[in-house]
Order: structure tokens, then sequence, then C-alpha cells
């Protein structure tokens, strides 16, 4: 299916690895060219160097930490002829409410929620000056399958998936669709590390974390590349009548999975 994407010019944050790195994959096989923005240059600029070799694109490098305002400001400047922007830095931690103090909730929100609004407040004018654009947010299923031990995710992708419904379900008015995913378990580095953080809590080892994907639908977390392709369509005109929405790939678990 051509999705008609060739010749667009995406953004996608945390895009240094994870669901971020495989994202880029996918528009880039779709002839899309590339804005590649995370803190960690090197694996950036491996990423970009791969891409531009292997699909023939134009692939840029962008070193920041949303968390600052002033990267922000950066980014949306050296990226201002964007037409898709794909939300998906963050690294909130596990862990219950006695687990996360003040500075670490605040921490994790300033790049997962906080983030994500102040950047796409930033390209939704960009994009509503020139008439045109897309917004995908990756934000999580524990913010509708809500996790104690996970709570500060929990919270605060809930609050993306408000942000996202709100703000998409009248951004076709400017001609801009706003969309979320909700992945749940995805088979990344975050992955591993948020269920070694459970399994030291809940058994004393965190060597243990794979007794925790044993009774995942189909054996397995999701592939990031099956949240990457996703998210390619969802950009594409194919999907052109979509926003506001939330999409959940989780293989059931949120709707009774176990």
């Amino acid at each position: 299916m051509d999705l008609h994407l060739r010749g667009k010019r995406v953004l996608i944050t945390g895009a240094s690895k994870g669901i971020g790195a495989a994202a880029a994959e996918a528009f880039a096989e779709e002839g899309c060219d590339i804005r590649l923005a995370a803190r960690n240059g090197e694996q950036l600029k491996a990423l970009a160097d791969r891409l531009r070799s292997n699909h023939q694109i134009d692939a840029s490098v962008h070193v920041v930490d949303l968390r600052n305002p002033a990267d922000i400001e950066k980014l949306v400047k050296d990226t201002s002829d964007i037409d898709i922007l794909v939300n998906n830095a963050g690294d909130i931690p596990g862990g219950s409410i006695d687990k996360i103090d003040e500075a670490t909730w605040r921490h994790a929100w300033e790049l997962k929620v906080f983030g994500y609004i102040n950047l796409t407040r930033a390209v939704y004018a960009q994009m509503k000056a020139r008439g045109h654009g897309v917004i995908v947010n990756d934000i999580g299923a524990a913010g509708e399958k809500f996790d104690a031990n996970y709570i500060c995710g929990s919270a605060g992708n809930a609050a993306l998936m408000a942000f996202t419904r709100a703000l998409g379900g009248k951004s076709l008015a400017d001609n801009i669709r706003v969309v979320g995913i909700n992945p749940g378990p995805v088979g990344t580095d975050r992955h591993v590390t948020l269920l070694k953080t459970r399994a030291k809590s809940q058994f004393g080892d965190e060597n243990r974390y794979k007794e925790f994907q044993k009774g995942l639908p189909l054996g397995r977390p999701a592939h990031a590349r099956e949240i990457g392709d996703l998210m390619a369509f969802l950009a594409s005109d194919r999907s052109g009548y979509t926003s506001g929405v939330i999409y959940t790939v989780d293989g059931g678990i949120s709707a009774g999975w176990g």
C-alpha cells in the first residue's frame, strides 16, 4: 500500500533507539525526510547514516533535551518545515507511590508530559500557519489500564491521552490531525528496565524479569516496528479522517487478556 508519504518531512523525538528508531525506519522506507531528535548524538548520527544509505532520503540530527525550553525553541526553529511530528521522547521510571518522590516525578513529567505539550504547542502554531500537519503522540497503555507499580507513568499517560483527544477533537478546523498510540509492552531496552525494577521489587532479583513476559499475548511483547508502522499509517492521508483518537496496541491486554 502506497501511503503517499514520499517527500514528507517528519520530526521524531526520542529517536535514538526503541520505538523512535523503528518509526524513523518506517517513515524512511516510505520516502520521508527525517529529522531525528534525542539526547544521544552518537546514536542519532549512526541511525541517520543508516537511513540515508538504505533509503536515499535526507536525515538530520538534532541533539536536544526536551526538558530545556531553549532546546525546544531551537528544535522548532531548525525543523520549521516539518509536515509530521512524532512525540516519542520519555523515560518515566517504574515504581509505586512510595518509591517515586516529588523530584523524580517532576523530572519524569518535564520530558514525557510537558515535553510533548510544549513541543506540540510550538509545532501546532507553525502547522496552522502553513495550513496542514499531523501530530502523532506515542503515549502508553498504562494511561488506560492503570498500574500502581507504574503510577507516575499511568498518571502522565492519562494526562497525554486527554491532551490528545482535546486537541485532536477540534484540530481538523485547522487542517491538522492529532492522534495517539498507546503501546502496551514493547520489546525495547526501556521495557526490560521497567520489568527489572518490578522484578527487584516483587522478587528481590531483577534477573527474574522474563517471568513477567510469559503471560503476554503470543508470549511476547510487541515489536517496536509494529508501533512504527502504525505511526506511518496514521500520519498518512490513508488515515485522513482520523483525529482526536487513541489507538491501543497491546495484544488485547487492556481489553481483558489474562
